[in-house]
């Protein structure tokens, strides 16, 4: 609660006292957000660093997964996926397939890399596997960082 009060001084004026308060002045204010974008400008970059080799190591996590899902694939039906069935056939069943018990994967999220594109998916000419690939963020092949090839 904050008190008013008049204080007379004796001079021709009587000013009225509140209860004390104290305030930041605009330098201060100024100082203190320099600070903050000093900081924000030497930690920004490092921050950065870390998102990309995340979204690297994600991309490899779910590779990983989709390999499982596509092993059960394989024991339940004695094949893997055809390119043209993709990778779409661990979520919902190919047409004539009676063999299918699945879903393998939860949903069609598992199906799209940290950057929002499709994996690519291939069955091995041989038939012994498959090859599941993203070109990474640039989606293009080759590349370093996190533009990398990220592949089984």
């Amino acid at each position: 609660m904050v008190t008013l009060g008049f204080i007379s001084s004796g001079k021709k004026r009587d000013r009225i006292v509140e209860g004390h308060e104290d305030g930041f002045t605009l330098v201060e204010l100024l100082v203190v957000l320099a600070i903050i974008a000093l900081i924000a400008t030497l930690a920004a970059p490092q921050v950065l660093r870390y998102l990309g080799s995340a979204r690297t190591n994600a991309a490899k996590a779910q590779i990983r997964n989709i390999e499982s899902a596509l092993e059960l694939y394989y024991v339940d039906n004695a094949k893997y996926p055809t390119a043209e069935e993709g990778l779409s056939a661990l979520v919902t069943a190919p047409a004539g397939d009676d063999r299918w018990n699945g879903p393998y994967l939860k949903g069609t999220s598992g199906l799209s890399d940290p950057w929002g594109k499709p994996y690519s998916y291939d069955v091995k000419a041989d038939a012994s596997g498959v090859l599941i690939r993203t070109f990474g963020r640039d989606g293009k092949p080759d590349g370093s960082g996190e533009d990398q090839d990220i592949t089984n």
